[in-house]
């Protein structure tokens, strides 16, 4: 972890100590596949999806370790001279009205459907979808569906390659300064998007503070304080309504991060 935070909020920080839990890990864990990267102070670490490899950083997180995370890859396979990538079988089930929401977003992931069932105001869909393509897509389909929706899916087949996959379709805003953040500039904040820290929150230059409504990143200063003067005129102050802030969990950030982006997990804090 070489965040302006390391050291802060964990005991455990050595790339020594890294690697022997990582090698313990290995001896229970047959799933899993660790490879130092050359050069560099990281690690690729291989599991049998995003719930495998989040069990082990959750873990090392509660056992007082730092890391930065990179955004999950997924393992391609060359199968009679084709690149071939996995695919899974995905089952939805959303009230009626999201039907059409959830069909268009699995399309543009690739997606290929097999089933649809109405009944009771409630349909159930089946897919045939890259793994690539549910990489990030539960945050928004929670999104999309209002929390209404329920999906399950898990490895079918390889194939080959399905070509490009759309990424992430909104920018972030981003810390441009060190600091905590205030009230006032969060408030103004909120309208450029979805915060995920509120007031009195550390952070650092280069840090992710939420999600922006527009494709491009956002370079913002959530420190600034509203400016005091010895006037008060009728009218101008205006009540400050923050919208509640859901903390992100471990594998909503790991879903949420584009390919040059970073989860850091510590013991106190996912950032």
């Amino acid at each position: 972890n070489n965040s302006p935070f390391a050291g802060k909020e964990g005991s455990k920080l050595t790339t020594r100590e890294i690697s022997a839990r990582l090698e313990r890990e290995k001896e229970t864990n047959v799933g899993l596949h660790v490879e130092a990267i050359e050069g560099t102070d990281s690690y690729r670490v291989s599991g049998r999806g995003e719930l495998h490899l989040s069990v082990l950083i959750e873990s090392m997180r509660r056992e007082g370790f730092e890391l930065q995370v990179s955004r999950p890859q997924v393992i391609f396979q060359e199968i009679d001279g084709s690149v071939c990538e996995p695919i899974e079988h995905v089952i939805v089930d959303v009230p009626e009205e999201f039907g059409g929401a959830v069909i268009n977003m699995l399309n543009r992931r690739k997606g290929e459907m097999q089933n649809m069932n109405t009944e009771n105001g409630q349909t159930r869909l089946e897919f045939l979808v890259p793994t690539r393509g549910l990489l990030g897509f539960r945050g928004d389909f929670i999104i999309e569906t209002k929390g209404e929706g329920i999906l399950s899916h898990s490895f079918l087949k390889f194939e080959k390659q399905k070509g490009e996959m759309p990424g992430r379709n909104r920018g972030s805003l981003i810390s441009m300064i060190n600091g905590e953040t205030m009230a006032f500039s969060l408030w103004n904040l909120q309208e450029r998007g979805r915060l995920f820290i509120g007031p009195q929150t550390p952070v650092y230059e280069g840090m992710i503070i939420g999600e922006r409504s527009k494709p491009e990143d956002l370079m913002v200063n959530p420190t600034k304080n509203k400016k005091l003067t010895n006037v008060r005129a009728s009218g101008t102050d205006e009540a400050m309504t923050l919208t509640p802030v859901q903390p992100m969990t471990l594998e909503q950030a790991l879903e949420y991060i584009a390919d040059d982006e970073l989860v850091e997990v510590t013991p106190k804090n996912i950032r």
